[in-house]
């Protein structure tokens, strides 16, 4: 075979065979497949799409270039939970230790920051010291020791998944429905969770624009994973506007330590209750939802969900004098708040532009290997629905160059769209699948 033949084949509307699709993922994770000849591959992939079937044998091509974690050895059940992307999107920072101070096992393999959402792993990485490499082996002897783990993708993990997931993030092709399908579902069979929790965020900071993409997207993701054996579910959830108040590493890690201390946003502590419920029913831990967010609440008031965090960051190698003192994070040089342009509502945000605004700051990378800055962000000040007054802060920037500040400025104002006429609030979840 030759890889410039099956980019042909798919550009001209052909469905690869399985041995093809193998024999391109193999190749390019192996590197006699250049970047070059990947791009084109993804973006045939992107423009042509693939059937069911080609989707399947892309996800186990990709979950199989690498080792595949067996965990029925450590634990009877792991669970796993994945975000889709989002803006302001640190609900696993919260929702792992408040899980597993439920008494659930939790695996969960992450990544970087892919366009203009922020990866959980470059928000981990605002920690001193936190490791995010764990070889399988210790990815395994930390589920069994503490009951959770959060950690990257290592070489040995899914490796094709690690490179078309950079490559993808700057060739244009990321919105592509079996191309995140294949990733989020390689990821968790590599990872060996035995059940998924999806949350497949909707909206104008999201890959599916429409309710209708965003279910397609959700019932892909359970069928592939219920054909090969997990217990799946999925949440539709909102991201028209960022989730919380805080965009940025540093910053969403600060954030994420006010929800385990029941100081956190209303909408990020919510979201998270709602999440934790449904992993606790996957792993058999509740008997429902209801009763789910009852235990996850009470781990929350009870201080549970906290200690367990400071467990993981220590078991990890993060410095938990950082995470008992925020202060000590990463801060910005400059901390300039936008004023209001006018009074009204604030019936619209932008979240795309929101999430590239960090991106303007450095917070996020513009093309493959670039470096993060882990201080930068922007807190938002208003939610779809609140009444605005003219001269008030509507976003805090945090930046620490005086030229991104301005290319920033001008993104965020212009995503914010305030009218006379009220808006109603925008709910957190669509539906479930």
């Amino acid at each position: 075979m030759r890889a410039v033949d099956l980019i042909i084949k798919k550009r001209d509307g052909g469905e690869l065979t399985t041995d093809e699709i193998e024999f391109f993922v193999r190749g390019y994770t192996e590197g006699t497949i250049p970047d070059y000849q990947a791009a084109a591959m993804l973006m045939a992939i992107y423009l042509i799409g693939m059937s069911d079937r080609e989707t399947r044998d892309l996800t186990l091509a990709m979950a199989r270039s690498g080792d595949m974690l067996d965990l029925a050895d450590v634990v009877p059940i792991a669970v796993d939970k994945h975000s889709s992307g989002g803006v302001g999107d640190k609900v696993s920072l919260v929702v792992t230790p408040l899980a597993a101070a439920c008494g659930l096992r939790v695996a969960k393999m992450t990544g970087a920051g892919l366009g203009f959402t922020g990866g959980t792993i470059d928000k981990l990485q605002s920690i001193p010291g936190f490791r995010v490499d764990l070889s399988p082996a210790e990815f395994k002897a930390q589920l069994a020791r503490i009951g959770m783990v959060l950690s990257g993708q290592t070489a040995d993990l899914a490796p094709a998944d690690r490179k078309l997931y950079a490559l993808r993030d700057v060739t244009g092709t990321i919105s592509s429905m079996p191309l995140i399908v294949s990733s989020i579902m390689s990821k968790k069979l590599a990872a060996g969770a035995h059940a998924i929790l999806l949350d497949v965020k909707v909206g104008s900071g999201a890959f599916m624009k429409t309710v209708e993409e965003a279910v397609q997207l959700a019932q892909e993701m359970v069928r592939i994973g219920t054909q090969l054996g997990r217990r799946m579910r999925a949440l539709i959830s909102d991201m028209n506007q960022p989730l919380g108040w805080a965009v940025g590493n540093a910053l969403e890690v600060k954030e994420a330590i006010s929800a385990l201390h029941e100081d956190g946003p209303e909408d990020l502590r919510d979201h998270c209750l709602v999440v934790t419920a449904e992993m606790l029913v996957l792993g058999g831990i509740a008997a429902d939802p209801e009763q789910g967010v009852e235990m996850a609440s009470e781990a929350l008031r009870s201080g549970a969900a906290w200690r367990a965090f400071r467990t993981l960051v220590e078991a990890q190698g993060g410095d938990v004098r950082v995470i008992d003192n925020p202060d000590l994070l990463p801060q910005a040089r400059l901390v300039v708040p936008l004023p209001a342009p006018c009074s009204g509502y604030l019936q619209r945000v932008d979240a795309a532009e929101v999430g590239l605004a960090v991106v303007d700051l450095g917070g996020g990378r513009e093309k493959k290997g670039d470096p993060i800055d882990h201080a930068v962000g922007v807190i938002t000040h208003y939610k779809v629905g609140d009444q605005v007054q003219v001269g008030t802060p509507l976003v805090t920037v945090h930046a620490n160059d005086e030229g991104r500040l301005a290319l920033a400025r001008e993104r965020l104002l212009a995503a914010h769209v305030i009218g006379a006429e009220p808006v109603p609030p925008l709910p957190l979840f669509y539906r479930k699948i």
